[in-house]
């Protein structure tokens, strides 16, 4: 009941206005946490796809230029560059499943930061006019990133030898 002359807010009227902001906070703080979140997976994916073709790169302009090629299983490539230096290799260690990398020889080719989860070397040693190649697949995630905000990259290429 209200006394005239007297003006003010009743409880309820708070409580609604209280209410209604509390909602739109709670909204938009969700928002900002997602555009973090993909923020983040973004970046993540980036660097682990920039990380993969680096060492890609490598084995392509090494495979590229071998004499021969030869996988003596599906996560080793042997190959004899193009000044006869026999088994030269890379291969994928995954014996860790933490830490799975990539190799050349001894040493890494991908970085410490990503995990390489699946890696598969396949050579076709060619034929009547179709060169040697090699068909390479690598998957590979951030490790440092939480669950939600990393990023598995994987893919798939073909190394074509040359023949002369």
């Amino acid at each position: 009941m209200r006394i005239k002359g007297q003006k003010g807010i009743s409880m309820i009227e708070i409580l609604v206005v209280v209410l209604v902001f509390s909602v739109i906070s709670i909204l938009g703080t969700q928002s900002i946490l997602l555009s973090l979140r993909g923020s983040k997976r973004s970046e993540s994916t980036i660097g682990v796809r920039e990380n993969v073709n680096y060492s890609l790169s490598v084995m392509e302009r090494q495979l590229h230029n071998a004499d021969s090629i030869t996988c003596p299983d599906s996560t080793t490539i042997s190959y004899t560059d193009e000044f006869s230096q026999p088994n030269i290799t890379f291969s994928c260690n995954l014996s860790d499943p933490q830490d799975g990398f990539v190799a050349s020889g001894s040493a890494r080719l991908t970085g410490s930061e990503i995990n390489v989860t699946a890696c598969s070397f396949f050579c076709d040693t060619g034929g009547a006019g179709v060169p040697p190649s090699v068909m390479i697949s690598i998957t590979a995630k951030d490790k440092d990133a939480v669950e939600l905000e990393g990023a598995q990259f994987t893919t798939n290429t073909r190394i074509n030898l040359r023949t002369y």
